[in-house]
């Protein structure tokens, strides 16, 4: 499968892409820069806006502004005006913390999850901010608190902790957002590369960027099979998300950090934004969505 380069950047640790189906943007993190990116592929048009703290990841909202989990906080922004509305610090006692890897469920709640910014064991949590703006901590003792997918019935969810080489599968309560049944679905081997960001495409097959493992690869939620992997041309692999106007296009950030200088004259495309067209159309990110005036 053909690897395009979409927009060649050299993101220190670029993160957490998300399709704005309103725009026809793509917009990712740059956590260690402090950045938020957006690009228009049809019009090649980027720009971006940059934080005073660690950002691990954005989404927009369905007022057209967007949720940002900042290392100091959970915060609005809006990009016309730039102004920054925090509202909740669920780690404010943990100052060593910072968010790594966030997401929207089907009903619009978003969920964020924590780590150690040294990658100390078991110090990362995952959180849920409801459509009332209530953050909640729906698990705890994790290591990489990382990717995240429902299912199409809305009836599962799959989540990622990097330091298992796991990926797991919960009951997923649509009205409540309380996630139970807690099971392994898929064991990622370590010649793979270690799990990072996940996406999910139309037939329920899930996308899994691989640190360390300079791929993204397919697999089968329902039986742990590998289906597919495709090379990158950069060795830290860190999210997907699918995208374009038929959501027919997967679109892959990359990172620069923890590279030798040997390395990254071998992937010098390292921290690019990287697509491909994987012959599978994706599902429509899902915008954070509150009852409450933020």
């Amino acid at each position: 499968m053909d690897v395009s380069v979409a927009y060649q950047i050299e993101s220190r640790l670029g993160e957490g892409p998300v399709w704005d189906y309103r725009s026809n943007e793509l917009l990712w993190v740059d956590i260690e820069k402090h950045e938020l990116n957006f690009y228009h592929p049809e019009t090649k048009k980027y720009r971006l806006f940059r934080f005073d703290s660690r950002l691990g990841a954005a989404v927009p909202t369905d007022d057209n502004r967007l949720l940002l989990a900042l290392q100091n906080g959970l915060a609005i922004f809006d990009p016309l005006s730039q102004k920054l509305n925090y509202f909740a610090d669920p780690e404010k006692s943990l100052p060593d913390n910072r968010f790594n890897d966030g997401k929207c469920d089907p009903q619009g709640r978003f969920w964020i999850g924590s780590m150690d910014v040294n990658v100390r064991n078991r110090q990362g949590a995952l959180y849920c901010v409801d459509n009332h703006i209530n953050v909640t901590r729906k698990l705890e003792g994790l290591t990489i608190s990382n990717g995240m997918a429902w299912s199409s019935d809305n009836q599962k969810m799959y989540f990622i902790d990097s330091a298992t080489s796991k990926v797991f599968q919960f009951d997923f309560h649509a009205e409540t957002g309380v996630i139970t049944n807690q099971k392994t679905i898929i064991e990622v081997p370590q010649k793979h590369g270690v799990p990072d960001g996940m996406t999910i495409d139309k037939e329920g097959m899930l996308w899994i960027a691989h640190w360390g493992g300079a791929n993204v690869s397919r697999w089968n939620p329902n039986n742990g099979k590998l289906l597919q992997k495709v090379d990158i041309p950069a060795p830290h692999v860190t999210s997907c998300c699918f995208g374009g106007k038929e959501l027919d296009t997967l679109f892959i950030t990359s990172a620069r950090d923890g590279l030798t200088s040997d390395e990254l004259r071998q992937y010098p495309l390292s921290g690019s934004l990287f697509s491909i067209q994987p012959n599978v159309l994706g599902m429509k990110s899902n915008r954070f969505k509150t009852n409450t005036a933020i």
